[in-house]
């Protein structure tokens, strides 16, 4: 038995010690927010918070969790996330959203921990947490579609969008 609070709630589990912590919350919890990507830590999609760090939940044993605190795409809230999801509608970042919940996961996190990145941040951000899970149309997408820089050049930044979504700057 494996006890952890998960979205806010204390959960006490029965199950196989090292189920990944993706199928847990998937299959006995129901949480079908965080997505079955690749299951080797490399795309993303299986994304959570885990003590408000990103961490791939498709190789995170459910034995190594006990007394952690897992948040999901569906237990997300506050002025970062709500930044978070004003860029995307601002941008029209949706494609196919399969892995947006784990992408959505780790910005928030940037925002948590940078709340006003500067184009080096985001630049870093993109390159070494964002940009390994697009697939090849939305890597274009966001330098064509996404704010502009010095020459109306695309800056590559999605956080560049936080700045003027409605709760990131308050």
């Amino acid at each position: 038995m494996t006890t952890l609070t998960i979205n806010g709630a204390e959960r006490t589990l029965d199950v196989d010690p090292d189920t990944p912590l993706l199928w847990v919350l998937r299959d006995e919890l129901r949480l079908t927010g965080t997505k079955f990507g690749c299951g080797v830590a490399q795309c993303g999609a299986c994304t959570v918070m885990l003590n408000g760090m990103p961490r791939r939940a498709c190789v995170t044993p459910i034995r190594t969790l006990a007394g952690a605190d897992v948040t999901t795409i569906e237990g997300m809230s506050g002025r970062e996330y709500d930044a978070v999801q004003a860029a995307w509608r601002a941008l029209d970042v949706p494609q196919c959203g399969w892995c947006q919940s784990g992408q959505v996961m780790s910005a928030t996190m940037l925002l948590q921990q940078l709340p006003a990145p500067n184009d080096q941040q985001n630049a870093l951000f993109l390159h070494h947490r964002f940009f390994p899970w697009l697939c090849w149309r939305m890597r274009g997408d966001l330098e064509d579609r996404g704010p502009r820089g010095k020459e109306g050049r695309p800056s590559r930044t999605i956080t560049g969008a936080f700045r003027q979504a409605p709760c990131a700057s308050s």
